[in-house]
């Protein structure tokens, strides 16, 4: 920070944060510090500083301290009572554990074993935020831009997917921030974008990551057959001589005898029948292709496994 008052805004912000105390806006934090609450307001809203280098040295920080085994892509949800908030719509908020008001977090995080450090992360603007989104209504596109005016949305900022930005994060971190070509890893919400699980192979990166159980897929020794041509007409692409699954059945085609007990980590509930507390579970590896008409193909026509 180039000026000194803004470094003593900033302290005072930051000691604002880390003291105790539920709310974090503005005025409750300026009462626990006892100072005008305007000093804070000025200097998150209107102080001029390079935030985006502060995140750098973050997860800079972040990665030379924890270790980090992977990136792992959340959400994270933040209920709101009104409706003035940048990004505020009624959605699904983990924190509520169900629908409600309130915003949402894309975050990018290093994770180890033993620690997690969100150092990337971006606010969901909803398309009920995104004015041209709404072209249809001109009432309704207006009540749109005198809302994104009040909340200070730049234009340039529109309803974009949330694995998109998590897509974008990741290219910030690794190309601009130069920090590791780490596995990614990512609940359901993320794995059953066709978009995000291409995401990370283009980038040569490594994922794992959830899908429903209703996910359609090929078995991995599926191959593509091209029909005989009938003399008439286009002559026809090679397609699978086979319907496709869902991940369910194929997992149940396999017999139990094919999985196997895998004890992850050692948890902290402890029971009678696991004194130590062991997390396991019954686990199995199948060779997959995931069925979509927007997966790209090779030139044979056959889908990417994995």
């Amino acid at each position: 920070m180039a000026r000194r008052d803004q470094r003593a805004k900033g302290e005072l912000y930051l000691r604002g944060l880390m003291l105790d105390g539920k709310r974090k806006s503005m005025q409750p934090m300026a009462e626990r510090l006892g100072v005008d609450h305007q000093q804070l307001q000025q200097f998150v809203a209107s102080s001029t500083w390079d935030w985006a280098k502060v995140r750098e040295q973050l997860a800079r920080w972040a990665a030379a301290h924890i270790s980090p085994k992977a990136y792992a892509i959340d959400n994270v949800g933040f209920p709101k009572d009104g409706y003035d908030s940048p990004g505020v719509a009624r959605m699904y908020c983990g924190a509520l554990g169900k629908r409600g008001n309130c915003q949402i977090g894309v975050s990018v995080n290093l994770v180890s074993d033993h620690a997690s450090s969100a150092v990337n992360w971006r606010l969901f603007l909803p398309e009920s935020w995104d004015d041209t989104k709404n072209t249809g209504d001109a009432l309704l596109t207006g009540a749109i831009q005198r809302r994104r005016a009040k909340a200070a949305i730049p234009d340039s900022e529109r309803h974009k997917e949330k694995w998109r930005l998590a897509l974008d994060m990741l290219d910030e971190v690794r190309e601009g921030w130069e920090l590791p070509g780490l596995p990614v890893v990512a609940d359901a919400g993320y794995g059953d974008a066709t978009g995000f699980r291409e995401g990370p192979t283009e980038r040569d990166l490594t994922y794992a990551v959830a899908v429903k159980g209703t996910t359609t897929a090929y078995p991995g020794d599926t191959v593509p057959e091209r029909p005989p041509y009938s003399g008439q007409g286009r002559p026809p692409g090679p397609a699978y001589p086979v319907q496709h699954s869902t991940l369910r059945q194929l997992g149940l085609n396999t017999g139990r005898s094919a999985a196997r007990t895998v004890t992850w980590r050692q948890g902290s509930k402890t029971t009678k029948h696991n004194p130590r507390a062991d997390m396991r579970s019954r686990f199995l590896a199948l060779r997959v292709r995931p069925a979509n008409r927007t997966i790209r193909r090779a030139a044979d026509g056959s889908l990417p496994e994995c």
